[in-house]
């Protein structure tokens, strides 16, 4: 039980309840209330039913697509302000719009950018996010930003498989430095997939840059979208003569044909964190870690003036 619990109270939104329960529990706290209401023509409100006055407010909501789920997070933030909270502290396990980090294309939007000038301007005076697609992403706020890393838990899972002839895969050039973590923390050699892409969610080509075969492989990845570069992955590294192939995400967006296509791939499973709600039915394959124990830390840590460095090593 965090001391002086008095002080500050954890609200969720519709994409960020079912972590915050289990933060919560962890914390030994209950989850407060808000009340988001919807009008007929799609408009929403907030409204917080338990007092947040002088109260420090961690609000836990993933940012993913659709927008609505952003929207109702900066409502939150702007009803706590306006409520006379002592701080607000958005606790984003997804931070959606990350993969528009910089300007790669004429006349294209910097969306993650975006989304954090208006985090800022609604209230928030901390951000708390596991895993960002970009680690500069932090660089686009001007408020202190805790930046969790799954690479423990992820770590610890893959050390309970005793998998004898262990290797860790990148399925592109961009994920290298995640997989090199991962790799160093288990003592494994490593591979990366390399991939050319004609556009979004669309791979025109992907080879591998290394030697897996009789190697029991891990994927690594931040999201799994619509799954088409973990599929095609685990495809090539099954063809180069992998023995097993499986694969560990922070984000499991699952969008589109994601489900179908981990399904028909030879990976044997797909394990991610719950920083997005999932049912599992839909998908037998997949695994969930939670990392709401790490969330907990955290807020523990910043209502202690602790640092939060202890249980959030890198590598």
């Amino acid at each position: 039980m965090v001391e002086e619990s008095h002080r500050y109270k954890i609200f969720a939104g519709g994409k960020g309840e079912q972590l915050a329960q289990a933060i919560c529990k962890e914390l030994g706290c209950q989850l407060s209330h808000v009340n988001i209401e919807h009008f007929s023509d799609g408009e929403f409100a907030a409204e917080f039913q338990d007092s947040v006055r002088g109260q420090t407010v961690y609000l836990v909501q993933a940012t993913c697509p659709s927008a609505d789920n952003l929207f109702e997070l900066l409502l939150m933030m702007d009803a706590a302000k306006r409520a006379s909270a002592y701080k607000i502290i958005a606790v984003i396990p997804y931070f959606g719009w990350a993969r528009q980090d910089r300007k790669d294309k004429a006349r294209i939007s910097i969306g993650a950018k975006l989304v954090a000038d208006m985090l800022q301007v609604a209230g928030a005076d901390r951000i708390i996010t596991l895993d960002l697609h970009a680690e500069q992403i932090q660089g686009f706020f001007d408020i202190p930003v805790d930046h969790l890393y799954g690479l423990n838990t992820f770590a610890d899972y893959i050390q309970s498989l005793n998998l004898k002839d262990l290797i860790i895969a990148s399925p592109d050039e961009g994920g290298s430095k995640r997989a090199a973590k991962l790799a160093a923390r288990l003592n494994a050699p490593m591979v990366v997939c390399y991939k050319q892409r004609l556009k979004a969610n669309e791979i025109a080509e992907m080879r591998i840059l290394g030697d897996v075969n009789g190697k029991d492989v891990v994927l690594i990845d931040d999201i799994a979208d619509t799954a088409g570069t973990l599929s095609k992955a685990a495809n090539i590294l099954k063809a180069g003569g992998a023995k097993s192939v499986r694969a560990v995400v922070s984000h499991g967006v699952m969008s589109g044909p994601a489900c179908e296509r981990i399904m028909q791939s030879p990976l044997e499973e797909l394990v991610f964190t719950d920083t997005l709600p999932f049912d599992v039915s839909r998908c037998p394959k997949v695994k969930v870690l939670s990392v709401a124990r790490q969330f907990a830390h955290t807020i523990r840590a910043i209502q202690e003036h602790r640092s939060i460095s202890e249980f959030n090593i890198r590598s």
